[in-house]
């Protein structure tokens, strides 16, 4: 009975997934006889499967595994959330969940507390980072593999879960009971003053709550006297369209014009204006941007720039201009489709990557610069579309040393934080805070004993090199002088522990930040070395300048 129950749920899933292209062909009869046809050659070619296949088949997880890679023909945004995804897609949407709220990471095997998110009942609980999980409820998890900590620990809001923990530093085993309750995933991750007249706002995601967040950072910045605003998107991976119509009404007009969807359906187009009353139209307002930017994050930092509203400082943003909406589906299932580019007011689309015309080997490839158009802001100066949208100021990106990233990936940060922590009841407040000399030599004795290891680009550039000369029978010629670029690249754990001194510095000053401080720490102890910040004061410091990059001249 459940492989009949599942084979029909693929074939209605399948037309819901498909009916929704029947709107725009010539012959809809004729499209929708091919469309019923290969549901059933595939209904038919399952049963067969099903019926003969050596080993017993799962008819969940097989039909899943055909509907994501169906869609991943499309992009990836058109998403089938099956129904053990719910939750999760219900989380990502309304920023909330049962739980206590803590991320649990493997360290070494062992089920660590890698972050507490502020406010919450983990941290009101004193559990803290770095803790290790033994037990929930009583469950060993440390030997029974297979077990997802998460899960066992999410649960209704107002019961209780045990947790039996090992503090670093300590052999003592204790039990923390937490009361589940709603945890909220806030927009705004931070926001404060920088100095005396500029605030800062951290705005991250963009689920329900986006837009009143916002508001609320910005009216209580005004209220401790800001005169000028940055704006930070950087790592912004978007969410509701609506949020981010919202927020670009803070500093608009009622009535501007904020953004319009095009797709296929016409009956679904739309353009969204401003609603509200403004906060602030006067405001400067510096927006920080980098590749990691997309989707709703692009609207607010696009319509900023077309309407010379504020300057845009960092790197070009992904190029997200599609536009998604949920369907519901049978069996408590549903499909994320995208449905429609959006426009934003000057009229360009910042869609950077073109998934209708694939390349032969099937990928996506970008739009090529020959196809952008030029657009115009409203004081005229030009801006284009088709990838993504391109600061004011540029801040080049510096990629991280190799040494810093293995020092990141390998979790050694992490555990020298936690012993940081452990030997230094307290620290400065965040933004004070530094390692002296003496302090990063104590690491870097420490360190180079960790089992940790890396390829430099150059090593792996040198090793393509040979590689090249062994194949073409060059080797022999070029051998000598390759092994002595050999000797002269190749790393030592500690000598690049002192070349990358400052580098590996502010990551571990910002890690152990976060065990006294949570992410509210972090953020404020980077203010006086994170690049982009520290343009955009300078550009504050010019008023002249900033009003002429808004006229159009750099």
């Amino acid at each position: 009975m459940k492989r009949s129950v599942s084979l029909k749920s693929l074939v209605v899933t399948g037309i819901a997934v498909f009916s929704i292209s029947l709107f725009s062909f010539t012959d809809p009869g004729e499209r929708f006889f091919e469309i019923a046809k290969n549901l059933d050659i595939y209904a038919t070619l399952f049963k067969e499967l099903n019926r003969y296949y050596v080993d017993e088949i799962n008819p969940n997880k097989t039909i899943k595994t055909s509907i994501d890679a169906m869609l991943k023909s499309f992009d990836p945004y058109t998403v089938y959330y099956a129904e053990d995804d719910i939750e999760d897609y219900m989380t990502m949407t309304t920023g909330k969940y049962n739980g206590i709220g803590v991320i649990i990471g493997s360290l070494k095997g062992k089920n660590t507390i890698m972050l507490i998110d502020e406010g919450t009942p983990a941290e009101k609980s004193g559990l803290k980072i770095g803790d290790e999980i033994l037990k929930i409820d009583g469950v060993d998890i440390k030997s029974r593999k297979g077990i997802d900590p998460g899960k066992l620990i999410k649960g209704q809001t107002g019961t209780t879960v045990k947790l039996t923990i090992k503090r670093y530093g300590s052999d003592k085993v204790e039990d923390i009971i937490v009361s589940r309750d709603v945890v909220k995933m806030k927009n705004v991750t931070y926001y404060g003053m920088i100095n005396d007249e500029v605030g800062y706002i951290d705005l991250k995601d963009f689920n329900s709550t986006a837009s009143k967040e916002v508001r609320t950072a910005f009216q209580e910045l005004k209220a401790k006297g800001m005169k000028k605003l940055v704006l930070d998107l950087r790592e912004n991976p978007g969410g509701l369209l609506n949020m981010a119509v919202d927020i670009c009404n803070v500093f608009l007009q009622k009535d501007s014009e904020i953004v319009s969807t095009k797709g296929k359906v016409q009956d679904w187009n739309k353009t969204y204006t401003a609603l509200n009353p403004p906060i602030d139209t006067e405001i400067p307002i510096s927006v920080l941007t980098n590749s990691r930017s997309a989707s709703a994050a692009e609207i607010v930092a696009g319509v900023i720039q077309d309407y010379d509203r504020g300057v845009l400082i960092g790197q070009r943003s992904f190029g997200k201009g599609l536009v998604q909406i949920t369907r519901d589906l049978s069996y408590n299932t549903k499909l994320k489709v995208t449905t429609a580019k959006y426009y934003i007011p000057s009229g360009r689309c910042i869609q950077a990557i073109d998934y209708s015309h694939r390349n032969p080997d099937g990928s996506a490839g970008k739009l090529p610069d020959s196809l952008k158009k030029a657009f115009k802001t409203k004081s005229g100066r030009i801006v284009y579309d088709g990838g993504g949208v391109s600061p004011d100021i540029e801040v080049e990106k510096q990629p991280a040393p190799m040494v810093a990233v293995a020092l990141s990936n390998k979790n050694v940060l992490f555990e020298y934080a936690n012993k940081y922590h452990f030997e230094h009841p307290t620290i400065k407040p965040a933004k004070e805070f530094t390692l002296s000399d003496a302090d990063y030599q104590d690491f870097t004795k420490w360190a180079v004993s960790q089992e940790y290891d890396y390829t430099t680009q150059v090593e792996r550039d040198l090793a393509s090199l040979e590689a090249s000369a062994r194949k073409e029978k060059y080797f022999d010629n070029v051998s000598e002088q390759l092994n002595a670029l050999k000797t002269k690249i190749s790393h030592t754990k500690e000598s690049d522990l002192l070349k990358f001194k400052e580098e590996i510095k502010t990551l571990l000053e910002q890690e152990i930040v976060v065990h006294y401080y949570l992410q509210k720490g972090t953020r404020e102890q980077s203010f006086a070395k994170d690049p982009e910040i520290q343009e955009a004061l300078k550009l504050f410091r010019d008023m002249n300048r900033y009003k002429t990059i808004l006229k159009g001249n750099k």
